[in-house]
């Protein structure tokens, strides 16, 4: 079932509480998936790049991993910190993201990279994620989330969503649905040289518009191709560093809501987690059509 959720703030600051914000609309829909909860969170950059692994308590031959192929691919740390099961680092790195990503992956499980994004996703609610990672402290500008029901992955941290476009900085993805020409499209992408880490079709996703974007293509219309291009059942949310956006399919079978005014734009799975936002006040709500998509975005 699964719940997805995203909020984009239309202010040109970054200093609005987009943690708690996401902490709330998916505690709004945490029925539809209890197993895991993940968000990609968009706070001000850093001066580099900020890498996110999954690395189990006490595992420091993984951080040692980490650190030796860092320094292998001219990456050098500027910072670093444990932080639940994760290990983040942040570092200055001058040369192509997708060779030193597949790369980092080699070291141990890498859940984000960017000069932005930062995704957080484990076992347990919203709130059993917020006591661990402060998620509720973290400020930005917009973010997506995702609520998990697993079934067809087991129970852990990297089966969790959102999921990053492996190789791509900055974009993200949270999906409800299931593509079912999945193999199809990945093989073509592989084809070119493209490497996944999961058979999770948000992965699939993920990197299937980030690769638009490289091309040049705007966020609005690798959405709408996605649309054409996607078969399956869908509705998705995509974040990028500068904005978000969401397809739908044309039978239009997974629900998504949202509400939109001149301060924000939050979408989600369930109204209930529209008005997380807004305690009892009454919203005006609207559910996308089928086959429709939209973004939001600061880029000209």
């Amino acid at each position: 079932m699964c719940g997805i959720a995203g909020i984009y703030f239309k202010s040109q600051t970054s200093n609005q509480v987009l943690g708690r914000a996401l902490v709330d609309m998916l505690d709004g829909c945490q029925h539809r998936g209890p197993d895991s909860t993940g968000f990609a969170l968009y706070p001000d950059s850093v001066p580099g790049l900020r890498l996110r692994f999954l690395v189990e308590e006490g595992d420091e031959a993984a951080l040692s991993r980490i650190r030796t192929a860092l320094a292998a691919h001219g990456a050098s740390i500027r910072g670093e910190r444990r932080e639940g099961a994760t290990f983040v680092v942040e570092v200055d790195y001058a040369g192509e993201i997708r060779p030193f990503a597949y790369a980092m992956e080699q070291a141990a499980k890498l859940v984000s990279i960017g000069t932005s994004l930062d995704i957080i996703k484990d076992v347990g609610t919203s709130h059993d994620l917020d006591r661990v990672y402060n998620i509720g402290e973290i400020r930005g500008s917009h973010g997506i989330g995702h609520v998990r029901l697993a079934t067809e992955s087991e129970v852990k941290p990297e089966s969790a969503h959102p999921f990053w476009a492996t190789g791509f900085a900055d974009v993200a993805i949270v999906h409800n649905g299931q593509i079912t020409n999945y193999w199809k499209m990945r093989r073509r992408l592989e084809a070119r040289g493209f490497e996944f880490r999961t058979d999770n079709d948000s992965e699939l996703i993920a990197v299937y518009v980030a690769d638009k974007l490289a091309k040049g293509i705007k966020l609005e219309t690798a959405l709408e191709q996605s649309v054409d291009d996607l078969d399956g059942t869908f509705s998705f949310l995509v974040s990028t560093k500068d904005g978000i956006g969401f397809a739908k399919d044309r039978l239009a079978a997974k629900p998504m809501v949202m509400y939109e005014d001149d301060s924000l734009v939050a979408i989600a799975s369930e109204e209930v987690s529209l008005n997380r936002l807004f305690p009892g006040r009454p919203l005006s709500t609207t559910e996308p059509a089928p086959g429709t998509f939209r973004t939001w975005s600061r880029s000209i």
